[in-house]
């Protein structure tokens, strides 16, 4: 662990902080439908949006109507992803003639995109064609990222609205998102990347002739402008196999920097945003800093694992001084490495510029953890807000019930349909995750998988499916995850980990919003110093290790004592 290590760390942190507020305050005048300095130029494409479909963006959507409207779109995205993958040696834009992928591969695939999980059982370049990477994944990049900025609004509007039936307008919430946020952000990002050194053409692959004579096949086509909004929409998914550690999708350490920042900007925002909406941006603040508290601490433990090496080489006599270098690009480092992956995992993007699998025991329990604590930790843009609100609730039950009194969150009475509907969303998570792991653990479809025995073969199918269903898309790449088992199974922990939250997530708006604000008192709890951020990261990690502590002492856990005993399995 180096001065240099933390010198990076803490710039990507102050720069976090530097554009929390200001972006928070554009996204809060763009979500409301205020004039911004796009508007001369947006306003009239935004307005023909509504008129060819036949939207009143003023009209407000009770909670269930915003869910079905967010449920068909869904829907119907799924079914248009998935023929065309089916049908992408028809189409055109595929200079490779790259195959029609095969139904399961191609249903786990847009179920993937869909929800914003971005899991890849396949390698970019040599299995998709220019066509889906454009019209087909970059496309439901930009939708699944602003309909989880949709969503954090509605849940948003039921903390900040008082006696309303409506949580806004899912189609309006949408077409702001993409149009005024999304778009013009990342038609700036794909500029940059390309000055970077990022291709972005319609080429065919070129043929170049190696040092030793060989032939090897160089990839290329539309990456930056994929590129760009997989990491802002933290998507995730790579043009390229190697995702971000590949020099064509991360060339130099400027593009590294900027992508860390893109993953975590938007998500950081909406807490602002929050705190704007209900009119007291310190509860936005206090959000952020438990976010903040949990990030640094896996940071902290990622990096001294990475940093220290593997104990078994140095009794081989191999110099650890640049910690543990397996999967890792060497212009990174450990540092740098650690704090992408627990960027991306803390952020539900899924981007690597290293190889977890190839992470130390306690090095890749951090990502894993991120995942399970459930997209809180700044989290999939939108999603990381919400579920931090959905644990807020549960903290601020906890605290109710520690003193006797009908707990209140910024104003709004908790009661008993806010806890269970917030309960129901905590834990079909490890329902999920847990329900699958075991099945995979014991069957042989599922062990088929794994490239390794005892704890760490388990670790790799515990990563599998606790991505799936946190929605993040990254994973431990020693399982052979492009099966019928795996894309089926994972396929459905990615339905329930987006949807079996979302449902009742908007449920708990929707009643929120419905009910009076309670003048502070006296007695009212106050949420937004170091008292509540303190309960609320203590709430989040009991639940967090009461669920999975057993999971995780079989897998990474188990996998660090061994290597300390010198135990191969």
């Amino acid at each position: 662990m180096t001065f240099n290590g933390w010198a990076q760390l803490a710039l990507f942190v102050a720069l976090v902080l530097v554009l929390t507020r200001p972006l928070g305050g554009y996204l809060n005048r763009v979500m409301a439908g205020d004039r911004t300095l796009l508007s001369p130029v947006l306003g009239p494409l935004e307005r023909g949006f509504y008129r060819l479909a036949g939207i009143d963006p003023k009209e407000e959507q009770s909670w269930w109507v915003y869910c079905r409207a967010m449920l068909v779109f869904h829907a119907v995205g799924f079914v248009f992803l998935y023929l065309l993958l089916r049908l992408q040696n028809l189409l055109p834009l595929n200079p490779q003639d790259m195959a029609a992928i095969p139904p399961d591969l191609a249903g786990n695939t847009a179920m993937s995109f869909l929800t914003n999980t971005n899991w890849q059982a396949y390698g970019g370049e040599s299995t998709m064609s220019y066509f889906s990477q454009m019209a087909g994944l970059s496309v439901q990049n930009f939708l699944s990222a602003a309909a989880g900025i949709a969503l954090a609004m509605a849940m948003i509007r039921g903390f900040a609205r008082a006696g309303a039936k409506g949580l806004g307008n899912f189609w309006a919430d949408l077409v702001r998102a993409t149009l005024y946020v999304l778009v013009p952000a990342c038609l700036v990002l794909t500029l940059f990347y390309v000055w970077q050194g990022v291709p972005q053409n319609l080429g065919a692959y070129v043929e170049a002739t190696t040092l030793e004579g060989a032939k090897q096949t160089i990839a290329q086509g539309p990456v930056a402008s994929q590129l760009a909004i997989k990491m802002l929409g933290t998507n995730g998914g790579g043009f390229f196999n190697a995702n971000s550690a590949h020099p064509y999708e991360n060339p130099t350490a400027l593009s590294n920097l900027v992508q860390m920042l893109t993953i975590f900007v938007i998500g950081a925002a909406l807490t602002n945003v929050f705190g704007r909406a209900i009119g007291d941006e310190r509860q936005g603040w206090a959000l952020l800093a438990a976010m903040g508290v949990l990030f640094m601490a896996g940071v902290v433990i990622a990096y001294g694992a990475e940093a220290s090496g593997n104990p078994a080489f140095a009794a081989l006599g191999v110099d650890n001084a640049l910690g543990n270098m397996e999967g890792k690009e060497v212009r990174f480092g450990t540092a740098l490495s650690a704090l992408f992956a627990v960027i991306t995992t803390a952020a539900s993007c899924g981007a690597v510029n290293a190889m977890h699998d190839s992470f130390m025991p306690l090095g890749g329990l951090v990502p894993l953890i991120n995942i399970l604590l459930g997209e809180i930790i700044v989290g999939g843009v939108g999603s990381g807000l919400y579920g931090m609100l959905l644990f807020a609730i549960l903290t601020i039950f906890l605290a109710g019930l520690m003193v006797g009194r009908t707990p209140e969150y910024v104003g709004k009475k908790i009661e008993a349909r806010e806890v269970k509907m917030a309960m129901l969303a905590i834990l079909c998570l490890p329902l999920a995750i847990l329900g699958f792991t075991a099945l995979a653990a014991v069957i042989p479809a599922g062990l088929a998988g794994t490239s390794n025995a005892g704890p760490h073969g388990f670790s790799q199918i515990l990563y599998a499916f606790t991505s799936a269903a946190g929605n993040n898309g990254s994973a431990f790449a020693g399982l052979s995850a492009n099966t019928v088992f795996y894309n089926a199974t994972l396929g459905i922990t990615m339905v329930i980990g987006r949807f079996a939250i979302i449902v009742p997530m908007l449920a708990v708006a929707g009643s929120l919003a419905g009910k009076r604000r309670a003048a502070i008192s006296a007695g009212t709890f106050p949420t937004h110093g170091g008292l509540f951020v303190g309960l609320l990261v203590g709430s989040i990690l009991i639940v967090g290790g009461l669920t999975f502590l057993p999971a995780l002492a079989l897998g990474p856990i188990a996998e660090h004592f061994a290597m300390l005993a010198g135990t191969l399995f």
